[in-house]
Formats: structure tokens, sequence, C-alpha cells
């Protein structure tokens, strides 16, 4: 190692208090510097247990490295310099937990930096000077010529808020006055220090599917590389705080009511936990913030802000992040941290679970799906305390808080050491819960005049201790925003050198987003905490980082994948900036050592950094799983207010439906839902009528609402979940004053999304509104024949539009101007596109009629597995080129008689290559709003011959030879005509040869008509059919089964029909092979035997069993096999029914669940039981409908 600039290697000590010494003292002697590697010594006493067992022995950049913790009090000694490592011993207490984002350590949570303007100094801290040595202490903010500040004030030495105010006033009209930062000029002397003040979680977008992040948490789970940890998702607002000199901050914003309310609240936690000590440790709180640099961040849960899913019972805060700030990169707690932190503090902590094992981790996903659409808290959290293999209650009952409407859940990927931690935790620092004086709705209450006599009040309210300096909020009696930085304090700090690490990773992340015009905003203030220290030379700012767009998060996270080097881009960004300059003869030294930090950067930080074990993608992985009941509220009434108001119930219907079909909500739900919201919209229109509902108060008519609704049925009841304890606002709302969003924002964002979606979606389609079916499909998909079929029975659709078709066989010249055309004469016909529409093109002119003729289309795509490249599987395939081939005197020519019809087909075929099924049905879905699927193959169909298999995959080889040679030329004008004219000819042999193989695979025409009209029929209505694409596959479960293969199930009931005459004779007129499409045995069904039963098998879905059947059942309107269920790797697999059984067929009259009474009906001699000797096996697989 040639500098010390290629390894950073620190020496941290610390002390870990115990459990009943005082918060204060919880990082009383954590001291971090670097130091060079010869004088860099690390040693370790062995004489004390660990508080937590994981361990890690070496030191790497960028790594944290632990010892042991124990109950003794810990002991260390500095080395000298020039010391050998034989000659040290040093106690670290370590604490080695990391959470995904950070990497972070229980007793590192404090951070400090050299007194003067340290160059070189890598995320890292420094001795102040004048200190004792083994001691450590805050960052102070001086330029080089400036002596070391003073730690921040105790309690006793806090100003009165008088004091405060007088002494605000005269800095502050000298600085406007003044206008120091407008002449304040850069050069070769100038430097900046940016520090993040504070800060949230990054916004990572996942650039996998929901259901690929599942299954990669439960590969990682199930191979002991890390826990999923699930959380509350309380529905609320971020707040943050850091300290009453770091500030109180919303998610863009400061100095407001939001930010007033949230140090309100917090300060009452403190009264509730520690009564008459409050005060006193409020203060202890706020000085730990400031010497140690952290911030916690907190969701603010009032029913003063406005409304979300439901108005709180109670104000509060829950802790979601714990936040050491540093001079560096922020480092975020591990979740054990953060309760361990909370608890000492007393403050409010969120329920979480921890899921370590396979079954555990299949069995949580397994009962979010089956709770996703009318889950509430009781029974999430009972289901979840059941299934999770640590559950850690949260300090605040989300039930008795907030209600039972329960927004979501948050489900990550963090440390396979985070259950031991936890528990060592929780055994550490145990829970400890404790007159109170006016709560948050009778301060807002007792002051209505306006906005800011609120927030005097309630920052009055929460106290000297909590707020000794009210500047953020206001200035001379004038909003504290109302004189914001002059606007080139952002390109002067770009300019000005940068004085350490944090800084040019700052500058780095702006240039990036302005360069690539990223939409964001950055907003400069006065930093009104330093006002005494302003001086011509040295400026002090706070600068909100407010991006406007979530595409603003996904692009850059684009660019980290590029760049593993920069900073993430965080939610909640809020910057202090320091522009100053130094003495002529020191700014040419400083320069070079600025330089020479930035061209030593790339060597100093590794390119790639594990956390906790895991490697970047992996410790992003997180999901957030949502409830139906909350997003009722929330999405499709609160946020459709505007839309139902300016547009209409018609627009408001195209609205709620394209949010459903988003979510991937079950077919029978959507229309409950449908019909609920249709009643909603009349409801609240008739009462308002042109005048909207404000979406900040909207409760006060959705909940009266709601309830009358939930009363009608227990069906209704189930829809809506809670309904009933409305909180009345209209008293105590917090009043807000101007253009503001609900989490504060100072000012609207111009680029926001319109109030009114794009109608993608299908809406039930009034006279002056068409429809377009059309269908990207192969020829001999039977495209045309189902429009002849729609064509003889047009009112099957129930509907008084006409329907008209137009063959693209019989159109000259250009198909789709044609149909265009025809729109335009008549725009609210129902329009079959008799023509084979395969590629984006063609969708995109679809989309473009959509517009210009005030119309919805439809694709209907013939049903089929596909391959990895194209959307139709070879089967179909087969199936389509031998219906092609059975053609006689077709319009467009592509039938028997002609010579290149097999080629013409592979023509289409590769028109779809590039996309898998999934990939094909979602962009249909995402540009039209639904799909309809035409039944093609039957499921029980036996595997494609190899002759089959054989000739199509010598034409598709041919094909692509032929393509790349000629392109498009026909097949007779190229090199391998030859081979074309033997390849079509053996392909007829082969095809007719195994036509009846190819008959018997194909669902009847007739049935498949059927379930194509009865989907468009949905659609035509207004309810939507979700498709069951691999991509929706997860969510909405109502019980778990094992599926069993149709083929052998009918090849039993064959042979038992030739040995029993009573089977034989019972069989005959059932028509098994139309009817007997499907068959599984139920394991659990949520509604009889609870979500944890059905959530139980998640650890063998899509596993193999062995299912016997040992007695065929039947009676005169039922009939069924009674199963006997094997093991999976060992396990038996038991199924919660009383009597196992695979119903296989139901009179007129009767359904599958009465099959469950066969035993009893034997019983009394009302049914008839055949004996299977030796018993029948098959195999089924294990999975949840």
């Amino acid at each position: 190692m040639s500098a010390p600039h290629h390894r950073l290697l620190f020496t941290l000590f610390l002390s870990l208090p115990s459990p009943k010494s005082s918060p204060t003292s919880f990082l009383s002697l954590r001291r971090l510097h670097f130091l060079s590697p010869a004088s860099l010594h690390l040693a370790t006493t062995t004489s004390f247990s660990s508080l937590f067992s994981s361990t890690r022995a070496s030191a790497m950049p960028y790594k944290r490295r632990g010892g042991h913790v124990t109950n003794e009090r810990q002991y260390w000694k500095e080395k000298p310099r020039a010391a050998s490592v034989n000659n040290v011993t040093a106690s670290i207490g370590n604490i080695s937990i990391s959470d995904a984002a950070g990497g972070n350590d229980l007793g590192a949570v404090a951070s400090g930096s050299s007194s003067a303007v340290q160059f070189g100094a890598m995320p890292g801290n420094s001795i102040a000077k004048g200190q004792p040595r083994g001691v450590w202490l805050p960052k102070t903010y001086v330029t080089a010529s400036e002596p070391v500040a003073s730690a921040a004030p105790s309690a006793t030495a806090l100003r009165t808020e008088k004091e405060t105010e007088v002494s605000g006033a005269g800095s502050l009209s000298r600085l406007f006055q003044d206008q120091l930062g407008e002449n304040f000029v850069v050069d070769n002397s100038t430097f900046s220090r940016a520090q993040i003040r504070a800060t949230f979680y990054p916004k990572f977008e996942n650039e996998k599917s929901d259901q690929e992040i599942r299954a990669r948490m439960i590969d990682m789970v199930a191979h002991g590389l890390a826990t999923v940890e699930v959380s509350l998702k309380h529905s609320g607002s971020l707040f943050m705080y850091a300290g009453h000199l770091g500030g109180a901050y919303a998610k863009n914003s400061f100095g407001n009511i939001y930010t007033a309310v949230g140090v309100f609240v917090l300060a009452r936690m403190f009264q509730e936990a520690w009564g008459a000590a409050a005060i006193n440790k409020q203060a202890e709180f706020n000085d730990f913030l400031e010497k140690n640099r952290m911030c916690i961040s907190m969701e603010l849960v009032t029913a003063v802000l406005g409304d979300h899913g439901q108005r709180p019972i109670d104000d509060y805060v829950v802790v979601t992040a714990v936040t050491e700030l540093g001079d560096g990169k922020p480092n975020f707690f591990s979740t054990p941290k953060v309760i361990a932190f909370c608890r000492m503090w007393r403050l409010p902590t969120n329920h979480v679970w921890l899921f370590s094992s396979r079954k555990s981790v299949t069995s949580f996903f397994a009962a979010y799906d089956a709770l996703c659409e009318e889950g509430t808290a009781t029974p999430v959290c009972q289901a979840l305390d059941e299934i999770a293999d640590i559950s850690i209650p949260g300090s605040k009952d989300h039930i008795k808080v907030q209600g039972e409407i329960l927004e979501g859940l948050v489900a990550r990927v963090v440390s396979h050491d985070s259950s031991e931690q936890m528990n060592k935790v929780l055994k550490e620092f145990p829970l400890r819960l404790h007159v109170l004086g006016p709560n948050l709705r009778e301060v807002c209450a007792a002051n209505r005049a306006d906005e800011k006599q609120q927030i005097k009040a309630l920052l009055q309210c929460a106290g000297v201790s909590m707020c000794p300096d009210q500047s953020d909020w206001f200035d001379d009696g004038v909003g504290a925003h109302s004189r914001s930085a002059d606007r080139s304090v952002l390109s002067k700090f770009l300019q000005a050198l940068p004085a350490d690490y944090s800084t040019i990773k700052l500058q780095e992340m702006i240039r990036l987003i302005r360069q690539k015009h990223f939409p964001a905003a950055f907003k400069c203030y006065y930093n009104l905490h330093k006002i005494d220290s302003i001086t011509n030379d040295h400026l002090y700012y706070k600068m909100v980082i407010h991006v406007h767009s979530d595409s603003a998060f996904r692009r850059y996270q684009e660019e980290m994948r590029r760049n593993r080097e920069l900073w993430p881009l965080y939610r909640g960004f809020f910057v202090d900036i320091d522009l100053f300059k130094v003495q002529k003869d020191k700014a040419s030294e400083l320069a070079k050592e600025s330089n020479a930090l930035l061209s030593n950067l790339s060597i100093s930080c590794p390119s790639k950094i594990e956390k906790d074990g895991l490697a970047d993608d992996d410790a992003n992985l997180m999901i957030k799983l949502k409830f139906l009941t909350y997003k009722i509220r929330t999405f499709l009434i609160r946020n459709g207010l505007s839309i139902l108001f300016k547009d209409g119930p018609s627009a408001y219907k195209t609205y709620y439906l394209r949010q459903m079909r988003i979510w991937g909500t079950s077919a029978s739900k959507q229309r409950e839902i449908s019909k609920m919201l249709d009643e909603w919209a009349v409801y609240i229109r008739r009462k308002f009528g042109h005048r909207q509902l404000s979406s900040s108060t909207y409760l006060s008519e959705a909940e009266p609402f709601l309830e009358q609704y939930a009363r009608r049925s227990p069906q209704n009841q189930v829809l809506i979940g809670s309904a009933g304890n409305l909180v009345r606002v209209e008293n105590f709302q917090a009043i807000i004053e101007g253009s503001r969003d609900e989490e504060g924002d100072l000012n609207p964002d111009e680029d926001s999304a319109p109030s009114s979606p794009i109608a993608t979606n299908l809406d039930m389609v009034t006279k002056d509104e068409g429809l377009i079916v059309f269908f990207p499909g192969i020829p001999g998909c039977a495209k045309s024949a189902l429009c002849k079929e729609i064509l003889k029975n047009p009112d099957m659709f129930e509907d008084n539009r006409p329907v008209h078709s137009l063959m693209g066989d019989l159109i000259k010249g250009r198909y789709w101007p044609k149909v265009a055309e025809e729109r335009k004469k008549k725009p609210y016909a129902i329009t079959l596109a008799d023509k084979n529409a395969p590629n984006e093109e063609v969708w995109r002119q679809i989309e473009d009629m959509c517009r210009s003729t005030k119309a919805s289309a439809i694709p209907v795509v013939p049903e089929s597995e596909g391959t990895d490249s194209n959307p139709f599987s070879l089967d179909a395939l087969a199936v389509f080129i031998f219906r092609v081939l059975q053609r006689v005197n077709h319009p467009g020519n592509l039938d028997k008689s002609s010579p290149n019809a097999g080629y013409v087909l592979l023509m289409f075929y590769h028109l779809y290559n590039g996309k898998n099924r999934k990939e094909f049905e979602s962009e249909l879905i995402e540009r039209f709003g639904a799909l309809v699927k035409m039944p093609l193959l039957k499921t029980d169909r036996s595997p494609l011959p190899d002759s089959l298999r054989s000739i199509l995959e010598e034409g598709l080889n041919l094909y692509g030879l032929h393509t790349s040679r000629h392109g498009r030329a026909e097949p007779n004008k190229g090199s391998y005509a030859k081979e074309w004219v033997q390849w079509e000819k053996r392909l007829r042999e082969v095809l007719f040869r195994n036509s009846d193989y190819l008959n018997s695979i194909q669902v009847p025409f007739d049935i498949a008509v059927k379930q194509v009209i009865e989907q468009l029929k949905d659609i035509i209505k207004g309810g939507i059919r979700t498709p069951e694409s691999e991509k929706r596959r997860f969510g909405n479960l109502v019980f778990a089964a094992v599926t069993l293969p149709v083929l052998e199930i009918r090849t039993l009931l064959e042979k038992l029909a030739e040995k029993e005459s009573e089977v034989q004779a019972f069989l005959k007129d059932k028509e098994l092979e139309n009817n007997l499409t499907k068959a599984h045995v139920t394991l659990a069904h949520k509604r009889s035997h609870g979500v944890t039963s059905v959530a139980s098998y998640g650890a063998y879905q899509q596993q193999k069993v062995p299912v016997e059947f040992v007695a065929l059942l039947f009676s005169d309107n039922l009939a069924a096999l009674e199963a006997r269920i094997g093991s999976i790797n060992g396990e038996k697999i038991s199924s919660k029914n009383e009597w196992p059984h695979a119903t296989i067929w139901t009179g007129e009259g009767a359904s599958a669940k009465d099959a469950n009474a066969l035993p009893q009906l034997h019983s009394e001699g009302k049914a008839v039981r055949i004996e299977i000797d030796p018993p029948f096996t098959v195999d089924g697989v294990v999975n949840f409908y």
C-alpha cells in the first residue's frame, strides 16, 4: 500500500451502557478516526461475552468488524502512535448488526470530524482540537483560522423563548439588510462544506417484479443467507427530527404546520413515557442528537393534517429509522438497533415480525395473498403472530391508536443473524411504558385564527426544552420561508472547492441530476440556526433536495448501477451547506489537497460494498404489500374525487377500473367494488352538486356512507373492512394556508401528473363511445369463425349498439386506415377487426383510433403457454397450420391449395419472436387495460409427438436460414427453394398422419366461443375480468389444494367402469371428457379453516406430492374420489378437511363443496362406495387458488 488513501483504516472505541444507564451515555466514549497503516493497531479483549453473537474478526475497507460485548464494565487504552501491536490492548464493544440499507452498528452511531478543514477525511471522524484523547466529541463547523466551537449547551443553559426571539430578530434584520449572500464571490480561496442534515431511506425501485422479489427472498432465507423482516405500514406522513438545532423536517419542507405538529407530538411522546422527567429527557435527547449528528425518522399519524385511509383514534408517531449522519454517507440502524435506541429513550416503535425459515416466509406471503383484499389490522396481526419466528409488538398498538384499516406491510431482506440479535436486544432493553397537558386536537381547536397562531401554540406547548429556537418557523414575525436564499447559492456551492468527502459526493450527485435533467429541485434557505455565526466570508444555508417524480429515482438508480460510488438519492433529503473563505496564503495548499482528494477518490472507494454479507442487489430487496380495504378509501375514493366532480361518473369509473386492473384485483372483488363506488358517485354528487368535496376531509362523508353500505350484508362488511368509528375533525383540523400537499411541500409541483387519467381502461361504454375487438394472433386461430358467430347473434352482448365486422381478406388496400375510416362514420359501434394484429406498430394504430374516435379496444388472443421467446407454443403452431390446411376457397388464398402455407404461418409466428407469454400479455394489458383469452388447447393433453415437433423445428431453422440470406423474399425465389418444397410436402404428411391427435387436443369451438362471449360481455358492462397471466397469479388466495392430473383420473375411472358395472352405469351419461377438465384435493379453505391454515402450505407450493385414491363414492348428483395424501421430503401433507377427496362430478343444483357429505350419505344408504384395490396413485402439485 503506497499511500494512506489506498486503504481506509480506523480505530473504533465504544462504551455501551447498561439498560439502567442514562441514554446520554449511549455513545459517550465512541471515537472514530483514520490513521496511517503503520500506526493502526487494533486488539480485542475476550474476557466478556457478546451482546450479539455474530462477530466479525477482520477489518476491511468500509466494513465495520467487532468483538464481544457483555454487561461487565469495559476498559480500553489508547495506543501510542509508535507502539507495536503486541504492546497494545483495546476493548471494543462492536454490535455487529447491519440493516439492508447501511450496515450500521448500534454503538457506532455518533460521528465527528476535525475541528478545521480536514482534507482527505473520507467518511470518518477525527479528534477535535484541544480535547483529551479517548473522549469522543461532536463535529464543529469552523474555518481553518477559527477556534473550535464549544459543545451544545445543557438544558439549564438553554435560552428562554423571549431571548431567542429578541436576538434572532436583530440578526435576521442584519442578514436581510446586508444581503450577504448576493455579494459573496467564489474565487480560489473559496471552499464549501456540505453535510446531510436529515434524510430517510433511499427510494429503491426494484427492477424485478413483485413475484421475482418474493422468489428471491424465499430462496435467500431457505439457503440461510438472510431473514425476511416485516413491519406494519402506518398511514401518516414522513417526519424527521435532528434535534432542536438540527431541525424538524417533513418530506420536502420545513418550518411549517406539518413540522410544528411533528415537534408537538414527539414532545408529547416524551411526556407519556417519562412523566415528570420529560423536560430533562427532552433536553438530553436534543443534546444527544446534536452531539452525535443523528436524525430520527417517524411516521406522523394525526387527525389534524388531512385524511388518509382512516382517521386515527389518537395522534402519535412511530419511529421508522434512526440515521447516523456523521461526515460521510448516512448510515441507517438495523431494526434491532432501532428498537434498542427507542427503548432507551422510550420512543414509540413499530410492530415487527421476523421470518427466518423457508416455511415461515412462504407462509407469510401466502397469508398476505389470502388477506390482501379484505385484511384489517386484527386478523393480519393475529395471522403474522402465529406464522412468524419472532414477533415484536409495537409500543403503539395500531388497533388502539390508528384503528382497523391497515395500509399495508413492508417486507425486506435483512441479515440472517437478525433473529438472534433481536432476541438479545429484547432481553437487554425491556419495554417500559408510563398528568399530561392539552393534546394535539385540543391545542388546534383552541387556536383557530390562522396557521401561524397554531404553529406558535404547538411549539409553546412542546416546551422550551424541546424547541428553544423557533427560527425555522418565524423570523421577525414573518414566515421563515419569506426570504429564501439567492438562487445563485447552488452555483456557488458547485463552483467552490470541496472541503471534505461528503461535499465531493453531494456535488457529484447534484451535478449528475442537473446534467441528466432529472425532475428535481434544489431549494436553498438561510440556516437561521447559525445566524449569529454568519459573516461576509462564511455563509450557512439549508438545502432541500426535492424530487418531483418517481421517474427520477428510477433513472438515478440506473446511473448508480453504472457508477457504484454514487451516493443514493434519498427520500426526505436536507443538506447543511457552508460557503467560506480561507486566508490566501493557505488557499493554494488546501486547494492542492482538495484536488488530490478528488483524484484519489476512485482508488479509495471500493467499487462494490456488501452490506452485512448481502450483495447490493439483494440488500435492497424490499416489497410493499398494501391492503384493499385501505386502497378503496385512499386511491379509489379520495384520489378519484377530482375526476368524479370534474369529468363525471363515466370518467370516474374508467379511473377506478384502471386502478383495480393495475393491482390485479380479483374479478369478484372488482364487481363488488364497482357496485359500491357507483352508488358512492351518485350519493356524493347528489349531495355536493358541482362543488367538489375536499380530499383532506373526505372521510367526513365517506365514512358514514361506508358504514351504511356495510350494514346491508355480511359480504359488504367484508368488503368495507371496518366503518362506523368516525373521528370528527372539523373543529380541530390544522389550518394549512396556500397550496401545499399532505407532506407540507411549500410549492405545488408544476410537473405533477394530471388529475384525470389517460383512458386506457375500459368503461361501461355509452352510445357515443365505441369498442374495437382485435386479434393479436396467427392465421388459423379461428378469429374469422368467431366473428361470424358473433354476427349471427349480435344481441348476445345485451347491448343496443350495432356490431359490424371488417374482414381483412376482403378489404382492398391498407386495412387499418380503412377501419379508422369506418370508425369515424360509426364511432359508437362495436367493431370486430377481423385481421391478425401481430406487432406494436399495429397496436399503436389501434390506440390512435381509440383516441380519435372515443373508443376502447380489447385484444382477443389464443390461449397458449408459449416458449421462452414466443407467446405461442409449438403445439399451438401445429394446430394453426393444421386448421389452415383444412380450409377450402379461403378469401385470402391461404388454404390447402396454397403451396407455401407452412412458410406463411412460420412468418406470422416469427413476428411474435422476442416476447415470452408473460411479456406479451403484460404489454397488451398495459396498453389496452384488459385481455380476453380464447381457449385453444386442452390442459390435460398428451405431449406433442416427436414427429410433429421435429418437422416444426426443421421449418423454423429453414426459415431462419432463408430470412438471413434473402430477407422477406418468397421461398420459391431463394437458394432454399427446393428445401422449401420438400419441407411443405413432409409437413402435410406429418400433420395429417397425426390428425387424430391434433383434433383431440383442441378445446371444442362452441365452448371457446361461449367463453370469449362471456368475457366480452363482462367488459362491455364495465366489469373487467383480470387475465390470469403469471404476472398476476399471486394474491387473492382462497384455498390451498393438491392439483391433480385429469387424464390419469379419467384413466382410473375407465378401469373402474370395466370392472364394476355400477360404476359403468353411473358414468354412462356423465360426459366426463367435457365435464371433468380439472380436479384437486382441498387442503385448507380460508373461510372454513382460517388464513394461517391456508398459509401453512406455502412452504410446499409447486412441489409434487403422491396422492392415493382408495374409493369412489357417488350419489344421484355427486361423485368424488376418496384420497390419501403422501409426503414431501419426509413431511406428511395432511388436509384440514375431515374427508380428503377430489370431486369429479356434480349434478344440477349441487356444488363441489357438497361432496363433503358423501360419507354421511353412504352411511345413510343414499350413496354408493366402491373400493379401489389396490389404490391408484398419481402425482399432484400443491397450489393456491
